[in-house]
């Protein structure tokens, strides 16, 4: 079981404790985190875009020209692709990007995210993290403690409101809860700071 050191709010060492091998210790699958990343960039897709085709633009109804005779290269429509002014070939339309990923494999992306940040010592995890009131200059100053990157995802086991206004005028840092932990966040940011009692929720969640 991979052992990692958990700190205080000051940045201090207060214990060290043993991490799941079965979600921290796992042989990492890059090909199932591609999958779930790919996932999910794709059902956050709008899918809005559009853009007229030939059938959509305005007018167009009449040929521009005879058939023969006229020298010029035969022509149906001043609103095909070609034309000025005309529709676009193989216009972009509104459709849905979204599509669906095992569960095993999802799982298996998670846990292999969650190993890699402790095989590259980029997990923080502390006893506790409270705030009495949403002080950002708190948060920057626990951020600095900590030796945390400037790009920091921290995970609560639930949503503490001082923690989360604390952190949301930080543009590089994000917070979540266990529920709604992800692979994409995991790996977006470079240090996952996550409480002792969240490490022991995912444990509880996912084993």
């Amino acid at each position: 079981m991979p052992k990692v050191n958990v700190y205080n709010m000051l940045g201090e060492q207060v214990e060290e404790i043993e991490l799941r091998d079965d979600i921290f210790g796992i042989e990492v699958n890059e090909h199932a985190v591609y999958e779930v990343v790919k996932n999910q960039l794709a059902n956050k897709r709008q899918g809005t875009q559009s853009v007229k085709t030939r059938a959509d633009v305005r007018g167009g109804g009449r040929k521009p020209w005879r058939q023969k005779g006229t020298g010029r290269a035969r022509q149906g429509s001043i609103r095909a692709p070609h034309w000025t002014g005309g529709g676009v070939a193989f216009a972009p339309k509104p459709r849905d990007y979204s599509y669906k990923v095992p569960k095993k494999v999802k799982r298996l992306a998670l846990k292999s995210a969650l190993t890699s940040k402790v095989e590259n010592n980029e997990i923080i995890i502390v006893d506790e993290l409270t705030f009495e009131a949403p002080k950002t200059k708190e948060m920057l100053n626990v951020l600095n403690k900590l030796n945390a990157d400037k790009k920091a995802l921290i995970v609560t086991a639930s949503s503490d409101v001082n923690v989360i206004r604390s952190s949301k005028n930080i543009p590089t840092v994000q917070t979540t809860v266990v529920n709604n932990l992800n692979v994409y966040d995991i790996l977006k940011y470079n240090s996952l700071i996550i409480t002792k009692e969240a490490v022991r929720k995912v444990e509880e969640v996912y084993a």
